[in-house]
């Protein structure tokens, strides 16, 4: 019987983690993990208080996201490992209904079926990368990426991929980088429809930080994500000059493209590492979603 580690990212979330602590230790995991991510709220004295039977990993300053996730992947002793947000509340049987997706060695991640969300399909349009939920089905199916807040992943692959690239700091596009880089080396990712789990949408990043601001950084992730991912030549081509037109085009991308360049110099040596491990090509993992 595998072991399952549920590690909850934690960021000022003390009410969250009182409304879903209770589900989610329901499900009857090997561990749970809350990482503290510097949280200033009482999470912390919280959690010591009412869950003893929960281990607490602590950063002592905020470092986002994907460092928080990476922290608990490599605090958990299971083989499995369960990323859940504050906001998603899992149903009890969800840890056996992925049980058996797993025995496929080749299967990396699997993510659970949120009532409003499906697998997750990627698309090259126009130089430029998009993602939407492909069409619900009651037979499990494959998926460009698991999400990094209700899924669940083989610990020894993640380790081999290196978890989430901090690269995207401070929020999002790390699952979809991660999925991606999975898929290049040979692995696979699926949507199980019987593992439910319920969002409730009380995300933290969304009271804290203004919207402008969440579009703008999701879209440098966006760009940093094609920079370091794409590597076939006639798309990487293709990009350029969807991007050249963009700018000219849209002024206001400028400052988005900016934010994007000043982390270039970190790009490049990830970018030549998916074209020393790559074993599927850019276009083959596309062809799978159409």
């Amino acid at each position: 019987m595998k072991k399952f580690s549920v590690i909850i990212p934690n960021w000022n979330g003390k009410n969250l983690l009182k409304k879903n602590l209770s589900a989610v230790l329901a499900t009857k995991p090997f561990e749970v993990i809350v990482v503290d991510d510097g949280s200033p709220d009482d999470s912390i004295n919280f959690l010591e208080e009412n869950y003893s039977q929960v281990k607490i990993i602590r950063h002592q300053r905020n470092l986002g996201f994907a460092a928080a996730c990476n922290s608990g992947v490599k605090g958990a002793a299971g083989e499995i490992v369960v990323l859940l947000n504050l906001d998603v509340i899992p149903e009890k049987d969800v840890l056996e209904k992925i049980l058996p997706d797993f025995e496929d060695p080749k299967v990396f991640a699997v993510s659970f079926n949120e009532p409003s969300w499906s697998w997750a399909r990627i698309i090259w349009r126009n130089g430029f990368i998009e993602h939407e939920p492909g069409p619900k089905t009651q037979k499990t199916h494959i998926s460009a990426w698991a999400s990094g807040g209700s899924a669940a992943f083989r610990k020894s692959i993640w380790e081999k991929l290196g978890g989430f690239d901090e690269l995207y700091k401070p929020f999002y596009w790390e699952d979809v980088d991660l999925g991606y880089r999975a898929w290049k080396r040979g692995y696979k990712i699926l949507w199980e429809p019987k593992a439910m789990a319920y969002h409730k949408h009380e995300a933290i990043i969304g009271k804290h930080f203004p919207k402008k601001y969440i579009d703008s950084v999701s879209e440098r992730n966006r760009l940093l994500f094609i920079w370091k991912n794409i590597t076939d030549f006639s798309l990487t081509k293709e990009h350029k000059f969807y991007l050249l037109r963009r700018l000219i085009r849209q002024f206001g991308y400028f400052r988005i493209f900016g934010g994007a360049l000043l982390r270039f110099p970190l790009v490049l040596p990830r970018r030549f590492k998916e074209f020393q491990e790559a074993k599927i090509s850019d276009k083959e993992i596309f062809q799978k979603f159409v």
